[in-house]
């Protein structure tokens, strides 16, 4: 086994949580090694096919910081750790002038207050994957690049598989190349930034589906879950592994490229009913997209749901979207049903017609006498509005969970120590970005924001660790 010089730090994983952590080493005075297991020079991760908008549960990362606090506790239903909060509330401002200051670009979006912080340049508005030249591949490569020119290095091809241990702390990484080649990198300190386990099937199937093959992979497919695989075998906590970042798709995206990641169909679902292959619903709606995304993963066949919606609803929520689903689904080839009748739209649904008709007018009386709550499942209003769905012409749309990341994984610090379950730290361990838990997921699916959160928790890392070596 080759041994390479020793680094201060040692980052696993060339996202935007890896390189954030890898130049704020480096501008500190830190010897940086980021390795990244994709080969090729634009490697694929999830950072380069997001949408690049730096948010907080879609509010202004500029808001009071006891403000943010708050929205990210709401978002989560309360069940975020309150530690990670603060700090994500205090810092996300710190984090986008970091990134700017490093030679990022923003755009604003309009008058919408949560896109005001944009990488630049933007996704067209346009559906299916279109991320080479864009904002997210743009960041990484400017990222990259000042930590080069700072005398860190970022090895393509060059994949983790352990963790070096002495006296239960962290020393460096055990990693294999494309090549076959079996290498040690010493370190004082390793960051866990290689994103959650989406694309992990086994795992996927241990704690989020039993049918892993009937979720769409929405983001890059690079997360496989060996930072978490690594902590654990080190004596790291764990949270809970049940919840992902993700979108109602529509279930055409197995099939055809152009109506995936975009357009979602999170405004169609949660403005009309989401129902079963009965005809049945069985999620609150009111509870946002993702939360809808996650309870479709739980059926007994993920691929049976559908968005069912009126004339009123295509039209408007429809219409809402930056990618919105009214014109681009159609445009991109996906498969919209209508029908001038519910019977007519049964039909082409090939769900029971009697079930069909029963739960529209079931929960449009519902919506008409003011007890949507008193449904089941109920539909809580508080963060989406119901609509009903009444006027003609009808629609309908099969869907399916896209899957970006998952949003359980290592227990960590404010400054992104990897935690035991006693709460003491592991030894020169950091994780940071989706292989992490605590702030994101519970029983609500709560997103808070991945890009953000990457950043941020990256550059706390960093400086957490240059406050120790010294």
């Amino acid at each position: 086994m080759i041994q390479h010089e020793a680094s201060d730090v040692v980052v696993i994983g060339g996202g935007l949580g890896g390189l954030s952590a890898a130049l704020r080493a480096a501008q500190l005075g830190l010897r940086a090694t980021v390795l990244e297991r994709g080969q090729d020079e634009l490697y694929l991760c999830n950072s380069r096919f997001s949408g690049g908008i730096l948010h907080i549960a879609q509010h202004n990362v500029l808001e009071p910081a006891d403000q943010l606090e708050r929205v990210i506790l709401d978002a989560t239903l309360g069940e975020a750790d309150l530690s990670l909060a603060k700090a994500l509330a205090l810092d996300a401002r710190r984090a986008v002038g970091w990134l700017a200051e490093a030679g990022t670009r923003f755009i604003k979006v309009g008058q919408i207050v949560w896109q005001q912080h944009v990488l630049a340049p933007p996704r067209p508005i346009t559906p299916g994957l279109d991320w080479k030249g864009r904002g997210p591949d743009v960041t990484l490569r400017t990222l990259e690049a000042a930590l080069v020119k700072l005398g860190g290095r970022l090895l393509r091809g060059t994949a983790a598989c352990g963790l070096l241990e002495r006296d239960g702390g962290c020393v460096g990484v055990e990693a294999v190349t494309s090549d076959g080649r079996q290498l040690q990198f010493p370190a004082r300190a390793v960051v866990l930034a290689d994103g959650g386990f989406q694309a992990n099937l086994e795992m996927i199937g241990k704690h989020i589906t039993a049918v892993p093959s009937r979720l769409k992979q929405r983001g890059a497919a690079t997360g496989v879950g060996d930072g978490l695989r690594m902590a654990t075998a080190l004596g790291a906590a764990i949270s809970p592994l049940n919840a992902f970042y993700g979108h109602m798709l529509s279930r055409d995206a197995f099939t055809n490229d152009k109506v995936w990641p975009y357009p979602q169909l999170d405004e169609l679902g949660t403005a009309g009913i989401v129902v079963d292959g009965a005809g049945q619903r069985f999620v609150d709606e009111g509870m946002g997209g993702v939360y809808v995304a996650n309870m479709i993963a739980r059926l007994p066949d993920p691929l049976s749901a559908w968005a069912v919606f009126d004339e009123a609803i295509w039209n408007g929520p429809g219409k809402d979207a930056r990618i919105p689903a009214n014109p681009h689904l159609v445009r991109g080839g996906g498969t919209v049903l209508q029908a001038a009748t519910l019977t007519d739209l049964a039909a082409q649904m090939q769900v029971p017609v009697e079930r069909l008709m029963l739960t529209v007018e079931q929960y449009n009386d519902a919506l008409a006498q003011g007890h949507n709550e008193q449904l089941q499942p109920r539909r809580t209003s508080t963060r989406i509005a119901a609509m009903p769905v009444r006027s003609g012409p009808f629609y309908a749309v099969p869907l399916c969970a896209g899957i970006t990341y998952t949003m359980g994984g290592i227990s960590i610090s404010a400054d992104a120590r990897v935690l035991r379950a006693s709460g003491a730290t592991i030894g020169g361990l950091y994780a940071v970005g989706a292989t992490t838990g605590g702030l994101e997921g519970g029983s609500g699916a709560g997103y808070v924001g991945g890009l953000i959160k990457a950043a941020t928790f990256g550059i706390r890392a960093a400086e957490d660790i240059a406050r120790a070596l010294r």
